[in-house]
């Protein structure tokens, strides 16, 4: 038995969007486990994903990288159909890839409002809709969609990506209800201000006034984020559907 049926028949076959660094990559490192096949998915950051696929093949973990421009439509189908032939199924899926185009609104460029649109929201649409289908046949899989407290309470500059994350809390609802059935559970984690590249680049004036309003007064780490979609991939989630999970020090309240 070649190692690919081997996989194909025993590990759970995970994807990762957007995994090459930040909250994308500690996703990746708190799923991984001998008992799982990741995928990290990169559009730009190709040497950091080849970089984190190594370091999980020397503790004993399979990974894969695969590339993919999630503001294509096909491109983000094919990238479901692509695991599905190697590997035979999908059994997780995480939505973390995403991007910002921030502007006020009268200084928004329609392009910049239908790049976030494309990427943030209808390549999510795309992706649990083709990694459905994997799960529906096997009637077990996990889809976790990373919102944004943004989406929950909106934020001056991010008319565009407050809407798309706002929607992916819908679309979140919505496909729980159609595939409850199924024993597939769908559920969404909003995180807050985390320590990434995107925070890292902030004026002190800006962060001072992000740490007020969070009532921990501290900026969270990607690895907050990464616990908590790992205990919604867990069997001990398996009741747990249709949930917007915040992490966020207490912002949303």
């Amino acid at each position: 038995m070649t190692t690919q049926q081997t996989n194909k028949q025993t590990k759970q076959v995970v994807l990762v969007t957007g995994a090459g660094r930040g909250i994308g990559s500690a996703i990746v490192r708190a799923l991984a486990s001998p008992e799982r096949l990741i995928y990290i998915h990169y559009s730009s950051s190709g040497d950091s994903a080849t970089a984190l696929a190594e370091e999980l093949a020397q503790a004993g973990k399979e990974a894969r990288t695969i590339q993919a421009d999630l503001a294509d439509a096909e491109a983000a189908k094919t990238l479901v159909s692509e695991i599905v032939a190697e590997s035979g199924q999908l059994d997780i899926l995480v939505n973390n890839a995403g991007l910002t185009r921030d502007q006020l609104t009268v200084r928004m460029s329609d392009e910049d409002y239908d790049e976030v649109i494309r990427v943030n929201q209808k390549a999510q649409f795309i992706l649990m809709r083709e990694a459905a289908k994997s799960m529906m046949r096997k009637r077990w899989g996990r889809i976790i969609n990373i919102s944004s407290v943004v989406g929950l309470k909106g934020n001056p500059g991010q008319i565009n990506y407050a809407a798309s994350k706002a929607a992916v809390i819908a679309m979140t609802k919505s496909l729980a209800q159609e595939l409850g059935t199924r024993n597939v559970t769908v559920n969404c984690v909003a995180p807050g201000f985390i320590e990434t590249e995107m925070t890292a680049i902030l004026s002190e004036a800006v962060r001072k006034q992000y740490l007020a309003a969070i009532p921990m007064h501290r900026l969270g780490r990607p690895e907050d984020v990464a616990a908590t979609v790992a205990f919604l991939a867990s069997e001990e989630a398996n009741y747990i559907t249709a949930q917007t999970i915040s992490v966020d020090g207490g912002m949303n309240r």
